[in-house]
């Protein structure tokens, strides 16, 4: 009884909130299903996979998406990819923010960006969902527009009403000749978020 009382009253102790400062979720959008592979919107994905190959870890299909982890100098790094498709990306980012009890400020969504060149970062910290429906998913569910996003650039090489087509459209050849080179990029920018923190980050990385 003794100690049912105390999990209600007494707040959370020092280290259980260093613990949770220890903790980071990353989220790769992305789309599910073969047929999106290797479209340019599910370069969050692509990160992901990448980051997994490296790090040596898998995926697990769990609640509202594909799960994995690995451990970095103390630090706990929870890899999500929504199973919930783009638009309901915010859904599963929330559920799995909660319930590891991550602070939002260890939050990185990667994401595909019309309005930077092809293979551009970009590391930003707030900033409008700029027309993504996920990212404006995931702005209405944390009832925010400030957290953390690696903004990896597509291009805009589209005519005037294609931009879905192009962003659902396979990479041509010359993108995939440095594709891989650039993924890479990316997942040194996560490391680099979750040990040496954002501000450095953006400083050492941003439009490389």
């Amino acid at each position: 009884m003794l100690a049912f009382l105390k999990s209600i009253f007494i707040a959370p102790s020092i280290s259980e909130e260093q613990d949770s400062m220890r903790k980071f979720l990353v989220v790769g959008l992305g789309n599910i299903g073969d047929e999106y592979l290797e479209t340019r919107h599910n370069i969050g994905f692509k990160v992901l996979d990448a980051l997994a190959k490296a790090e040596g870890f898998v995926f697990e299909t769990k609640k509202l998406g594909d799960v994995g982890s690995f451990k970095t100098k103390g630090r706990t790094v929870l890899c999500l990819k929504p199973s919930t498709y783009m638009n309901r990306s915010g859904k599963a980012l929330k559920y799995w923010m909660e319930k590891e009890k991550i602070p939002l400020a260890n939050v990185l969504v990667i994401t595909d960006d019309i309005n930077l060149s092809f293979g551009t970062l970009r590391l930003k910290t707030k900033g409008s969902d700029g027309g993504h429906n996920g990212l404006k998913d995931i702005q209405n569910f944390l009832q925010t527009t400030a957290y953390n996003r690696l903004r990896f650039g597509v291009g805009s090489d589209f005519g005037k009403g294609r931009q879905i087509e192009y962003v659902l459209g396979n990479w041509g050849d010359e993108e995939n000749a440095s594709l891989k080179e650039r993924i890479a990029r990316a997942t040194e920018m996560v490391r680099s978020f979750v040990l040496a923190g954002v501000s450095i980050t953006m400083n050492q990385y941003n439009g490389t």
